[in-house]
């Protein structure tokens, strides 16, 4: 590996870079890495962490609310939005300094600037070159707006983050895991929350039980859903927004977020000039090895758009830098990863959804409850979980659990690695419950749904 100033150099320390960068240099290889933001990427500095903290902060309002049914006397309770900002930015910086702490310790060199490439094995790295034998993209993703007019006034998840103030009405536009989280989240703290989605069910690709579900709960909570409606134009008035619609209604707020999709981080990164291949969707194309079109020259994360996960992305890092650098060649497994939405209630899922199944297996059974939890009985509170196991009918494997409702990402973690395993409903069957939890149900269903209750194929 003479020759080259670095046997690895990785463009992006976000979650995949960083451990990429971290598992190489353990085989005592000389290690570079850039960030031009701040090292840690979008989950850690604007993502799920400081996501999962505001999630946190807008449940209180409901905690106090229900702990009169418990016996507590609570005063009236008050919010300050600056301090839970304040407190999350805190908690931010010191990861931050947690993540460089790590690469140094790892002996990694960290370049905090913009990389790009100028051939196959040099790079500018904030106007100085430097060479790798072989180079990473792990540069991720970014939250876009569209090209309406006005949507110079709207703002992403990104700034969201850092808002000045809790607006007192915001519109959020889109129906996916981020629109629903920060409209659960903006509508947990007190602002009247009015969500936009196209279709007529937030959460697409989900199961549509699920889907119904969640968007029923949604609705109970406060959060007004304008469904099969787009926004067209967004005007500025006095102090407030204006969203005109294609149906010519105008909706009002204090202000609008997007939350319609995100990109790949690929312009002015040189990729196109050294012959690096990016797909239909602006990603940069990959083998099943994490491998580009340039044989040194490797993608992970988001930028890859497989699938966008932070422990996704942290797989692909380290099967990359265990493959090239300690001779067990790992390939990622991208079946059966399970997910969460921190929706209010949140949602969780691995394996396949319902309708998937049927295309995959044809005969399915399906096994499903809806309840209303123990802990809202004294409450007096009407939320409910839904949960369901998907179970092709031939095998008796489980190949798909979904729930919606309190601690869905920790119930749904147990259930993944069962669902990784090939359990059987059989095997679910035999296992004794822990009572009284929730997560007893998922091996307490024995009653198959009738089959002309099922769902056709989509």
């Amino acid at each position: 590996m003479a020759g080259y100033d670095f046997d690895l150099y990785i463009i992006g320390a976000g979650s995949g870079g960083v451990r990429a960068s971290r598992i190489a240099a353990q085989a005592g290889v000389k290690v570079g890495i850039c960030e031009d933001s701040r090292v840690g990427g979008t989950c850690v500095i604007r993502g799920c962490v400081p996501k999962k903290l505001l999630v946190y902060g807008s449940h209180f309002a409901e905690d106090f609310e229900d702990a009169a049914g418990y016996g507590w006397t609570v005063p009236e309770p008050s919010f300050d939005w600056s301090t839970l900002i304040a407190n999350k930015d805190l908690e931010i910086d010191r990861l931050n300094l947690i993540y460089k702490k790590l690469l140094a310790d790892s002996g990694v060199v960290l370049h905090e600037a913009r990389g790009r490439l100028l051939d196959a094995h040099t790079l500018d790295v904030g106007g100085r070159k430097i060479t790798a034998e072989r180079i990473v993209i792990a540069t991720g993703g970014h939250p876009v707006k569209p090209p309406i007019a006005g949507a110079e006034f709207a703002i992403t998840s990104n700034e969201a983050f850092h808002l000045p103030e809790l607006p007192p009405r915001i519109v959020v536009v889109g129906g996916g895991y981020i629109a629903v989280e920060f409209a659960g989240i903006f509508n947990g703290l007190g602002a009247e929350v009015t969500q936009v989605i196209r279709r007529d069910l937030v959460l697409r690709g989900f199961d549509e039980e699920v889907r119904t579900a969640l968007q029923h709960e949604l609705i109970k909570k406060g959060i007004i859903i304008r469904n099969h409606t787009e926004i067209v134009t967004i005007e500025k008035g006095e102090g407030f927004l204006r969203c005109r619609t294609a149906a010519g209604e105008a909706i009002e707020a204090d202000a609008v977020m997007y939350a319609t999709g995100r990109v790949p981080n690929t312009r002015n990164l040189g990729l196109h000039e050294v012959g690096v291949t990016l797909n239909k969707a602006g990603a940069v194309a990959v083998d099943e090895w994490s491998q580009t079109t340039v044989p040194n020259i490797y993608a992970i994360g988001d930028v890859t758009d497989r699938i966008a996960l932070t422990p996704v992305a942290i797989m692909e890092g380290h099967y990359l830098a265990n493959t090239l650098f300690h001779g067990r060649p790992m390939k990622p497994d991208h079946s059966n990863v399970p997910s969460a939405v921190f929706s209010q209630p949140p949602v969780a899922t691995v394996g396949l959804t319902e309708e998937q199944a049927r295309r995959t297996y044809g005969e399915v059974d399906i096994y499903a409850t809806n309840f209303r939890p123990m802990k809202y009985t004294l409450s007096g509170r009407h939320q409910h979980s839904f949960m369901k196991l998907v179970v092709d009918a031939r095998s008796d494997r489980v190949v798909g659990a979904h729930m919606v409702g309190d601690d869905a990402a920790e119930i749904i973690q147990g259930l993944a690695i069962a669902i990784k395993a090939g359990a059987t409903k059989h095997q679910f069957d035999a296992t004794v419950g822990i009572h009284p939890t929730a997560a007893e149900e998922f091996v307490t269903m024995r009653t198959k749904r009738a089959p002309h209750h099922a769902k056709a194929a989509e």
